[in-house]
């Protein structure tokens, strides 16, 4: 297993190497010439690589696995949340009160203080009786400690758990946005809790899958700058890389405020994550999506137009959608907070034209389909009876349950499939739990398996760590009871390796570059902190990564490796 006689640069050696080639084969040690791999096998073999200018690092049997390649990662977000004061903590009112002070006490008069949702990440679950009071703070708690400056506590975005996202601002900022006792809310999914005296309280409520308080009544709130978003790019791309992350497929789609940000940090040089983009669409019209797909068609057709740390390619569009949220925020572009993506509504009829148009411009169509499955395959079907679609990787985000029959036309249509275990199992498995054959078939990794489907695995960036989703594809246990949702789905450790690493690369067109350890292939690698094949099931979500490599470059170490 050697590519080059030459002498190795670097040489990894006495470690457990999980290959995920195709015997999943077990190796000692691994050589890296420049960017890519040159040799995997026995020390012996490996180690005669070696030369006067070699780096040998000794693995002490930890263990060597692919960079994990995230699927659905909204990588963007994650500094971002540092950038704000975080609630974990608290668990009283009196407690949130301090931590304003605190931030107060850092500001000048005037100056917005705003903070991270009440409650702890990654789910916000629990709220408000989380808080010992039971209830969440009011504007007049939240004004004894900062009468001069606007205070704004953010609500939950929802995709971190479920609606309600509930916010609370204090007099000054309820008074900047012009909130007062007249104040009709813009829909009927926003609620303006007030009092016995009709005063709005400070809390305010929204309602929808996809919060839009923030580009509606509290739009004065200060918003992600450009800066802000870069800064907080290059963070986020260092914290995925210390949990051995070195590729991200973003299916969910990225608008054009957050591609500039990819863009001027790949002109920095300063990628540490492979980025595979996909794009959110802004168009307002039919017409407009006619003119931006032609404009994209040259670059984001096919498996994209970039180089090996940055790519674009093919449209996320989705079917059907939420009408209120949808338009309040494409009101608020190019701005689009937390989500990063644009968000849009389409009916089936206008589902339908736009998705025919993308295949018409080889643009690879990636669509939500976790409660609309059925109604996206019939389309699918339609455009490829006209224009076959099953060699374009078009994919299926937020996989729920798939009958035999979906999975035999999946299958047909070359569709991936993207999951969200830690989403759709743990935090959200409930709704399984006294539905046996709907578990069954839900999320259903064993399954794609057997019917040839590729499939991947993504975060959602909830949290972060994929070693969390990993076990969540492992063990699919839901978080209140421990009961297992669908048993016969659970993946051996080697399984949900697989597709997290090459299962990963092959969303990216680059299965044959990256996502197993073999010669000639990138040398993206993470050395990790315990051994994944053995170590006890719930230990596998606190694993991370002593040394991450990406091209053959260190981009993250630590411990005393």
């Amino acid at each position: 297993m050697v590519q080059s006689q030459r002498t190795a640069d670097l040489i990894l050696h006495n470690g457990k190497v999980l290959t995920v080639d195709a015997d999943d084969s077990i190796q000692q040690a691994v050589a890296v010439q420049g960017e890519v791999i040159q040799a995997v096998g026995s020390d012996q073999d490996v180690l005669a690589l070696a030369g006067p200018a070699t780096t040998a690092i000794d693995l002490d049997g930890r263990t060597l696995i692919p960079g994990i390649i995230d699927v659905h990662a909204h990588m963007d977000r994650e500094a971002l949340k540092r950038d704000y004061p975080s609630l974990e903590r608290a668990r009283s009112i009196a407690d949130i009160l301090a931590i304003v002070r605190r931030e107060v006490e850092e500001k000048n008069p005037g100056e917005w203080v705003v903070t991270m949702p009440i409650g702890a990440p990654p789910d916000y679950a629990g709220v408000p009786g989380y808080l010992q009071e039971g209830r969440f703070p009011t504007r007049w708690e939240l004004d004894q400690v900062s009468p001069r400056n606007p205070v704004y506590i953010r609500g939950i975005w929802t995709a971190w758990n479920v609606p309600p996202s509930v916010a609370v601002a204090n007099s000054l900022a309820l008074q900047l946005a012009g909130v007062d006792r007249h104040t009709t809310p813009p829909h009927p999914s926003i609620t303006i809790d007030r009092n016995a005296d009709g005063e709005p309280t400070g809390i305010l409520i929204d309602n929808n899958r996809i919060p839009s308080m923030e580009f509606t009544i509290m739009r004065v709130v200060p918003r992600f700058t450009h800066a802000q978003r870069v800064q907080a790019l290059k963070e986020s791309m260092g914290l995925y890389n210390a949990v051995g992350t070195t590729g991200t497929y973003e299916g969910h789609g990225v608008a054009p405020e957050v591609l500039n940000v990819y863009k001027e940090v790949w002109d920095a040089g300063e990628m540490t994550v492979r980025a595979h983009l996909v794009l959110s669409p802004t168009w307002k019209s039919e017409a407009g999506a006619a003119r931006d797909m032609e404009s994209w068609a040259h670059t984001a057709s096919g498996a994209g137009f970039g180089d090996d740390m940055l790519r674009i390619s093919g449209y996320f569009i989705r079917y059907r959608g939420f009408p209120y949220p949808a338009q309040a925020r494409h009101a608020g572009l190019p701005y689009t907070g937390w989500a990063g993506f644009a968000e849009n509504y389409n009916s089936p009829a206008r589902f339908r034209r736009l998705v025919h148009m993308a295949a018409r411009y080889n643009l690879r169509v990636n669509t939500p389909v976790q409660e609309t499955l059925e109604e996206v395959l019939k389309v699918f079907e339609e455009v490829h009876e006209e224009i076959p679609i099953d060699g374009r990787r078009w994919v299926g985000i937020h996989v729920r349950p798939t009958s035999p029959d979906q999975l035999r036309r999946i299958r047909r249509l070359g569709l991936l499939m993207e999951t969200i275990p830690a989403t759709e199992l743990w935090m959200r498995g409930a709704r399984f739990l006294d539905a046996p054959a709907m578990a069954a078939s839900a999320v259903a990794h064993r399954s794609y398996i057997e019917y040839g489907i590729p499939y991947g695995l993504g975060t959602d960036n909830k949290p972060y760590n994929p070693f969390v989703t990993y076990w969540s594809a492992v063990a699919r246990k839901e978080r209140r009871t421990g009961n297992v949702v669908g048993p016969r789905q659970c993946l051996s450790r080697l399984e949900a390796l697989r597709a997290f690493t090459l299962g990963g690369a092959y969303f990216c067109f680059e299965e044959e570059r990256r996502g197993s350890l073999e010669p000639g292939k990138l040398a993206d690698l993470a050395v990790l902190s315990e051994d994944l094949l053995n170590m006890p099931e719930g230990e596998l979500p606190e694993l991370h990564s002593l040394l991450t490599m990406v091209g053959g470059k260190v981009v993250h170490r630590s411990g005393d490796l």
